[in-house]
């Protein structure tokens, strides 16, 4: 066999025994079992007092004259700003919420029951505000007085918490010892012995803030007081955790 002939065979050998080499390997790798486990999800909960309530309020002031809403508007908002501030509310707890300008219509029908051009009546002006209060004994008494002052829309509550990270903390620990516990249920029904936890993946962290009440402020400042009841806030926390299982 001529030589050059012959060091191509013996590359060509050489590569094919190579080649095989991988193939072989990931066989074997393949072939190996897998370590039996088990995946279970828990849930916490935890319920605490709130600390704060976010309010929202507007002014809402009508005219002829768009600058006539404007102005009644202005002065009246001017003055719940200022008790507000009075009352120890601070600025960074002050925020406007929507601002707006509408013009307002008549509608009417001629004597054929036909659609008329609308008629232009005025003006309606709507300015809200978001408050939030950081003491809650506080906010029965403002919301009185801020009516009285003239809020007249609005009477949206919702109390949260200004930090709730230990309550968070508290509800992660409950839904790890809520998935440890099922895991622990299914292995002893099983007959077999829970292992060494492989992973662990946290959930979704709920935490709605709890809306008190949704109504017309005219209809409150009938009272003398607004009275206010906070509840509690519950902070949900989800995990899902895979266990080795000992066979």
């Amino acid at each position: 066999m001529p030589m050059t002939k012959t060091r191509d065979f013996i590359f060509a050998a050489f590569l094919g025994t190579t080649l095989l080499v991988p193939a072989t390997h990931s066989f074997a790798e393949e072939a190996k079992p897998r370590e039996p486990f088990i995946t279970v999800t828990g849930e916490g909960h935890s319920a605490i007092a709130p600390d704060m309530a976010v309010v929202t309020l507007s002014v809402v002031k009508q005219a002829k004259a768009a600058q006539d809403a404007l102005d009644q508007n202005n002065k009246a908002m001017g003055a719940v700003l200022a008790t507000l501030k009075d009352r120890g509310i601070a600025e960074r707890d002050l925020q406007t919420s929507g601002f707006s300008i509408q013009p307002q219509y008549d509608y009417q029908n001629d004597k054929n029951g036909q659609s008329l051009p609308p008629t232009l009546t005025g003006y309606q002006v709507t300015n809200g505000l978001t408050v939030r209060v950081r003491d809650l004994s506080k906010l029965g008494a403002l919301l009185d007085q801020t009516i009285n002052l003239g809020i007249n829309q609005g009477g949206d509550i919702q109390f949260t918490n200004d930090k709730p990270d230990a309550a968070l903390e508290e509800a992660r620990k409950n839904a790890v010892a809520d998935a440890t516990a099922k895991a622990k249920t299914l292995t002893d029904a099983a007959g077999v012995k829970l292992g060494h936890l492989i992973s662990i993946k946290e959930g979704a962290i709920v935490t709605p803030p709890q809306p008190y009440m949704r109504q017309s402020m005219a209809m409150a400042s009938a009272e003398k007081a607004v009275p206010v009841a906070s509840g509690e806030n519950t902070y949900n926390a989800s995990v899902s955790i895979t266990y080795a299982i000992q066979q």
